[in-house]
């Protein structure tokens, strides 16, 4: 009953939440002008919008490569077309598996072992939530953001600042107390060791591989890189609604665009944590209406987005999963054993 539960009543509940949501946002819709801009849409601008999606991806590779260099330097592509590989998975067993069937598959093909990799795919996001904090920061402080009820500078600042706070400080403590887990003596590591043996895992052997994995690239050339792979990836991000716009003929500022993507980027993490599937959508057209752009070529705006990420992104995921024979029940059992 709880994997039913999880599985299939809590994202029927949260979709069915989020319909009603969006239904309440466009509810006075004009369908006929929303399919004249679908018509007169500008395929031009749509092709760069795929191309950006793609060339975030690409820069998350290069990200990962940078940070995983100095345990084994594995090709970029190799790095992507796994990072791929677990958005696909994600959509098949969607449980949040894709952190798991991404170090599975890297570590099958490079010879590693997968709690290694795994460390540093979670050094990656941590450091991609720095930067998105600073990023919501900068737009708080600095930025132009539409006027609503409430005080929506003030709420950006905290949610900046508290991210920051989360993901600095787990960052600082994975390299803080790394020499400490994969120790023998303290209390956390004999308990991490127990619940291990529990699983039918050797503790000492799975901290060890855990701790090899917790590595900062000791060029400095490549630390730069990692951090400057992570501040495009958002600047990246910035131009999606950018072209989007631009293929239905809406314009706005440049804090604008920087302002839909913190407002949606917070949004989508709000909806993960209480399973809402749309929540992007919702969040990005709340944002739209803010500014106010027209019903219909903002859920234009979304839905080119969300439709060419599902079809590019998982698409090309689920190719990568084809091609490398993975067996999605097999890969989830094996990648958590793995993981123990």
């Amino acid at each position: 009953m709880r994997d039913i539960f999880k599985r299939w009543i809590l994202p029927a509940a949260g979709a069915g939440l989020a319909l009603w949501l969006v239904f309440r946002l466009y509810g006075s819709l004009d369908f006929e002008r929303f399919m004249q801009g679908l018509r007169g849409a500008n395929p031009l601008w749509l092709g760069v919008l795929a191309a950006a999606i793609l060339l975030e991806q690409l820069l998350s590779g290069w990200k990962w490569r940078q940070i995983l260099y100095d345990v084994k330097p594995v090709g970029t592509l190799r790095l992507t077309g796994a990072l791929l590989a677990g958005y696909g998975a994600n959509v098949l067993v969607p449980l949040g598996i894709s952190p798991l069937v991404r170090a599975w598959l890297v570590a099958r093909l490079d010879g590693l072992k997968m709690a290694t990799v795994l460390s540093t795919t979670i050094i990656a996001r941590f450091l991609d939530g720095v930067i998105f904090a600073l990023f919501a920061w900068f737009l708080a402080v600095a930025g132009q953001i539409p006027q609503i009820e409430g005080d929506l500078r003030l709420g950006l600042s905290i949610a900046g600042v508290l991210n920051l706070v989360l993901f600095g400080g787990l960052l600082w403590a994975l390299f803080r107390f790394r020499a400490l887990f994969a120790r023998e003596g303290p209390l956390v590591c004999r308990a991490f060791d127990w619940v291990a043996a529990l699983m039918g895992a050797s503790g000492p052997g799975l901290r060890a591989s855990l701790c090899d994995g917790i590595v900062w690239p000791r060029a400095r050339v490549r630390r730069l890189a990692a951090v400057g792979a992570a501040v495009m990836g958002k600047l990246v991000a910035v131009t999606h609604f950018l072209w989007a716009g631009l293929a239905v003929g809406v314009v706005l500022s440049a804090w604008d665009y920087l302002f839909l993507m913190v407002f949606a980027g917070f949004a989508m993490v709000i909806g993960r944590f209480v399973r809402i599937p749309a929540s992007f959508v919702f969040g990005a057209g709340f944002a739209l209406k803010a500014l106010g752009v027209p019903d219909e070529a903002a859920l234009l705006m979304i839905l080119f987005n969300y439709i060419l990420t599902i079809i590019l992104v998982v698409g090309i995921g689920l190719v990568v999963l084809w091609q490398s024979g993975l067996d999605i029940r097999r890969a989830r059992t094996e990648a958590a054993g793995d993981a123990l």
